[in-house]
């Protein structure tokens, strides 16, 4: 595939390690039985992301916070059904310890690995996607980045339900297919019909047809709710006015908890894509220590057949 020109490649590394533990066996494992298979795995998608679509700038964003208390104030139940008895977010116990080795491996190879306090690694795809002046991609999993496609610069992003091999690439128009709203429009319509993933419960008796036939009317939130202060007879049924002006009080608390943040404050970094690796030494340690180094060879490949690139 030929490289799109100064193409920002964006990695949801969370909702990529995470894909990565569960589709790798928990039996590979380093020298002294740790595993590992989160770290390979997610170590083989950035190396097949690279050799498919052959970015120009690479970011791995992360979670500085996962359940920022900002959104949590606004709608209580955000992810509260991912909250451990203990405290902090429910991750399997042999994940944990690899979140840490999977950041040290980027580093090492020369990856920039951002998250910024009190804030989702989507805030900061949110951030760097907007600011970005070229074509964005965005690798996830996780639909509420769907809001962030816009068919001027462009920005897309490779969906992974399927699998790392098999993106689902989700512009504007695939948005405008898949729920008859305006391209841009998701994390409105995502307010109105709910987000059960994210512990958001939306306006009750709406659901996504009713969600999708307000927003297309309106075109966002603010329009809608200054239409149902206004009290005009707009062509909504009584019905659903009623269920919409009920929920008021929600729908403008969950707006900041529904829309990634783009405008965050981010340290300075180097985006582009690394023809060798930052710190050669550090990473052969780390892949004799954690037998990393079928992966990290692979990866290293890609990196410089892509950086190398004109």
């Amino acid at each position: 595939m030929p490289k799109r020109r100064d193409l920002l490649l964006l990695l949801d590394t969370p909702s990529l390690y995470f894909r990565a533990f569960y589709g790798v066996p928990e039996t590979v494992t380093a020298p002294d039985g740790t595993p590992v298979n989160a770290v390979r795995g997610l170590i083989d998608m950035v190396a097949f992301l690279l050799q498919k679509h052959r970015p120009t700038r690479l970011v791995a964003t992360m979670d500085a916070d996962w359940r920022p208390a900002f959104r949590v104030a606004a709608v209580p139940a955000y992810k509260a059904h991912r909250l451990a008895p203990e405290g902090g977010e429910l991750t399997p116990d042999p994940l944990v310890p690899q979140v840490g080795l999977i950041e040290q491996v980027l580093t090492a190879v020369g990856v920039p690995v951002i998250g910024v306090d009190g804030y989702e690694a989507d805030d900061v795809i949110g951030t760097l996607a907007t600011a970005y002046e070229g074509p964005v991609d965005v690798v996830t999993g996780d639909r509420d980045l769907f809001q962030l496609v816009r068919a001027d610069k462009p920005v897309r992003v490779l969906y992974t339900a399927k699998g790392i091999r098999d993106v689902q690439v989700v512009d504007e128009a695939e948005v405008a297919r898949r729920y008859g709203i305006p391209g841009r429009a998701y994390a409105d319509f995502a307010l109105l019909r709910g987000d059960p993933s994210d512990g958001l419960p939306g306006v009750p008796g709406v659901g996504e047809k009713t969600a999708a036939s307000v927003i297309t009317k309106y075109g966002d939130s603010d329009t809608l709710l200054a239409a149902l202060d206004s009290g005009a007879d707009d062509g909504l049924s009584p019905t659903v006015r009623r269920k919409l002006l009920d929920a008021r009080d929600y729908l403008i608390a969950a707006r900041p908890v529904v829309r990634v943040a783009t405008d965050l404050s981010v340290p300075a970094y180097e985006d582009r894509v690394p023809s060798r690796p930052r710190d050669p030494e550090t990473l052969v340690e780390l892949a004799e220590r954690w037998n990393l180094d079928s992966p990290l060879n692979r990866l290293l490949a890609a990196l410089g057949a892509v950086g190398s690139d004109p």
